[in-house]
């Protein structure tokens, strides 16, 4: 039988109840997933822009997500899947990297050094009005890994561009995308793993 786990890490100031991951981790709960969310603890502020204060944020949401999932047998899992969110983009590909897990990943507005740590496994949502990234960045580092990219027009880092109906269609759409890659990896564990 199937056993499902999905970890859930958020932005800095993006948590786990913001539409994102709130509507994702329903989906991962639809389809058969025991939910974990990680907490990074006090992080450093003003790091937009700042590659060494945003470095340090990320060790130390690193350390924090190793100690709170140290006690999960991810072996024991026939599906983990990680979703992420901004700064979390990174903590997710860099813990799942050290750990040797292979994880689904679905990453939602990734900073472009998460790239640093960012594998060939996954699905990438970036909004071309994101100030944290420059989508031309972003573009390049999907096609050099062969992932898919969801691209939207003038959404900002929370994939929204203030017309609050128009947000809504936005995100019905990246939900739905983000169905179809969990189902996707669901149902195609097996082919993933030839693939390490």
């Amino acid at each position: 039988m199937d056993k499902k786990i999905a970890v859930i890490f958020p932005g800095i100031g993006y948590h786990v109840d913001k539409p994102l991951l709130y509507y994702s981790r329903k989906l991962a709960v639809q389809y058969g997933y025991e939910i974990v969310c990680v907490q990074y603890g006090t992080l450093p502020f003003g790091i937009k822009g700042d590659a060494k204060k945003m470095y340090a944020a990320y060790e130390m949401a690193l350390e924090n997500v190793a100690d709170q999932l140290s006690k999960i047998d991810f072996a024991a899992y026939t599906h983990v899947l990680f979703i992420s969110k901004s700064i979390g983009t990174a903590v997710a590909a860099s813990y799942d990297a050290n750990k040797g897990i292979g994880a689904g990943h679905v990453y939602y507005t990734p900073v472009e050094a998460s790239f640093q740590a960012i594998g060939k496994r996954g699905i990438v949502f970036h909004g071309t009005g994101d100030d944290w990234a420059k989508t031309d960045v972003i573009v390049e580092e999907c096609q050099k890994r062969g992932l898919s990219l969801f691209l939207t027009e003038h959404a900002d880092h929370s994939m929204e561009t203030g017309d609050a109906l128009n947000d809504l269609e936005i995100m019905k759409t990246i939900m739905k995308e983000t169905e179809e890659y969990i189902k996707g990896f669901s149902n195609n564990r097996e082919m993933l793993k030839n693939t390490l």
